[in-house]
């Protein structure tokens, strides 16, 4: 988990890329940008926003042969060693991303590299390398007095509220390709940030497992669940998942089933699902992990629990204490009406 609040910008160099295939050039600053309390108040909101309000996906610097031929983990790895180098290696990062900017559809703009301090990576002061790009331009407006009168000067900017690309490596796991993680407002031109210029795969760690088999069990209920069964356990069924997760530091396979699934007849299917699909979410071989508990309430939050008729009805069902909606919500069939039916119980209505 990290906490970027106590996250000091000790240096930072600014260059400009353009693309290489429209004959744009690459500008490279020959001096570190001089920081004021001003301008990094503004950078470290306009930096570490998209990281406090993204999920924490992590990656890693890798390579088809081997990561020290990665050109990013190269150059960080010097500059980890060697803070006074910064500039000169933000010369090199520019580069490289100024070498991968071949695509029609990838924009300039503006890199910033910055020696980051104080990163709290885990509950532990770390050390990282901030990579960042601003590439869409906005227009604003800016005000000059003219004689007696107020003129109007349309100008471009960047809008600091948002950042286009941004990367924050951590010098933790050099040894397995450092540990980042990367955000991209931009969705037309993703290969190029990640793969290209960064070269990273996904990190497998307690983070990677806990979304991914949580994305499996849900994917589960629809497929199997809700067919066997229905809506209501569907829900149900995902409700104790994430519950089992949240209140659990280690995962292990068998104790899971055996306490979610009320079915005992579903657990063999839910085995051949995992033969089946697990690949795709890389837990084909996963059975025990460290639980991450900011995945399970990134899962909570994105999980629907709202059983929704065709007569406009919505009935929400209790995340926290699935056994009450097991215990005060009964299905049934109506032989007059020939419909189902939802019998709710209560002691008395609560006001919202």
């Amino acid at each position: 988990m990290i906490n970027l609040y106590p996250t000091q910008i000790e240096s930072i160099s600014l260059h400009r890329v353009g693309n290489k295939n429209k004959g744009e050039g690459l500008f490279l600053s020959s001096e570190p940008f001089k920081l004021n309390d001003e301008t990094t108040g503004l950078l470290k909101e306009y930096f570490f926003k998209p990281f406090r309000e993204k999920e924490e996906n992590y990656f890693k610097l890798t390579h088809e042969i081997d990561v020290e031929f990665n050109e990013v983990y190269k150059i960080v790895a010097d500059a980890f060693l060697n803070p006074s180098s910064l500039h000169l290696n933000s010369k090199r990062i520019a580069t490289h991303l100024f070498e991968q900017s071949n695509h029609p559809h990838i924009k300039s703009g503006e890199v910033y590299v910055a020696h980051l301090s104080n990163v709290m990576l885990d509950n532990k002061k770390v050390d990282a390398i901030g990579i960042f790009k601003s590439e869409l331009k906005h227009d604003f407006l800016q005000f000059e007095e003219d004689g007696e009168n107020l003129d109007i000067v349309i100008q471009q900017g960047i809008n600091i509220n948002k950042l286009d690309k941004g990367c924050l490596i951590f010098n933790v796991e050099k040894e397995e390709g450092f540990k980042l993680l990367s955000v991209d407002s931009n969705r037309y031109d993703t290969k190029y940030w990640l793969e290209n210029f960064l070269g990273v795969d996904a990190l497998a760690d307690e983070n990677f497992y806990t979304k991914n088999y949580l994305k499996f069990c849900q994917n589960f209920a629809k497929d199997v669940v809700l067919p066997a069964e229905d809506k209501q356990q569907e829900v149900l069924f995902m409700n104790k998942a994430v519950n089992h997760f949240a209140k659990n530091d280690e995962f292990e396979e068998t104790s899971f089933l055996n306490e979610v699934m009320d079915n005992p007849e579903l657990i063999p299917e839910f085995k051949h699902y995992k033969v089946e699909k697990g690949p795709k979410y890389s837990i084909e071989d996963v059975s025990t992990f460290d639980i991450a508990n900011k995945a399970v309430s990134d899962a909570r939050k994105k999980i629907k629990n709202v059983i929704n008729l065709d007569t406009n009805v919505q009935i929400k069902l209790d995340f926290v204490n699935p056994e009450s909606a097991e215990k005060f919500v009964e299905k049934g069939w109506d032989e007059e009406r020939q419909m189902y039916y939802y019998l709710v119980y209560f002691n008395k209505e609560q006001k919202s």
